[in-house]
């Protein structure tokens, strides 16, 4: 097994999305990866890390995590209290929640996420030029649908479980119900056990193939 490897990346941008949720922006120094893939981060001083999709493109000159505060965690308090010029500890990139390149032209694709989740989706997009997708995107309310003006109109789709003012008033789970996939679609889960459990067995029904479903659990 390859070893890891931890250096240290300076905050250049810290960007607040909402009370709890936050973009850190740090140099990049050269660190590789794909979209997709993820690092673990971890505060300057600590002992503990955290694992993070990458939230920027792989042509970016630098790299961001999107990050939502767990006030009893380990790792996320430290990190909400740093701010730019302050570092951080990243470990190489790692992970197989990607694209092939050679299927991005002519098929559709569909990205579900429930909260963080969707970063791994963002650094999709920001990837794949031309790509034909559709993000339904779960969360409570509708001041969580973090910079979706980063997607193209009419592909992210909010769905909000606490308030009406997403665009579908719901789970994921109901509008995907409500509105089935064409059985050709390449999906990708990313966000908590129950929320992918419950979309692999819905697309399933709905007749898309187990191996065109690819999962990433964000605990």
């Amino acid at each position: 097994m390859r070893k890891r490897s931890f250096n240290l990346h300076k905050i250049i941008e810290k960007r607040v999305l909402t009370d709890s949720t936050f973009v850190l922006r740090m140099e990049r120094n050269g660190l590789d990866f794909v979209a997709g893939q993820h690092i673990q981060v971890g505060p300057p001083n600590g002992i503990h890390t955290r694992e993070y999709s990458i939230y920027s493109g792989p042509a970016d000159d630098y790299i961001e995590i999107l990050v939502r505060e767990v006030e009893d965690g380990l790792v996320t308090p430290a990190l909400k209290k740093l701010d730019v010029e302050d570092g951080v500890v990243i470990n190489d990139a790692v992970g197989y929640f990607t694209i092939e390149k050679e299927v991005t032209a002519g098929l559709p694709f569909l990205f579900v996420a429930s909260g963080t989740g969707i970063s791994p989706f963002h650094s999709f997009v920001k990837q794949y030029e031309g790509l034909d997708y559709q993000v339904l995107h779960g969360v409570r309310l509708a001041e969580e649908s973090y910079e979706r003006e980063e997607y193209e109109s009419g592909r992210y789709i909010a769905c909000t479980s606490q308030d009406e003012k997403g665009d579908f008033h719901g789970r994921v789970t109901d509008y995907l119900i409500a509105n089935p996939v064409n059985s050709d679609t390449l999906c990708y889960l990313c966000g908590n056990c129950d929320m992918i459990h419950d979309v692999f067995d819905i697309l399933e029904k709905q007749g898309v193939k187990s191996e065109n479903i690819l999962t990433e659990v964000y605990f």
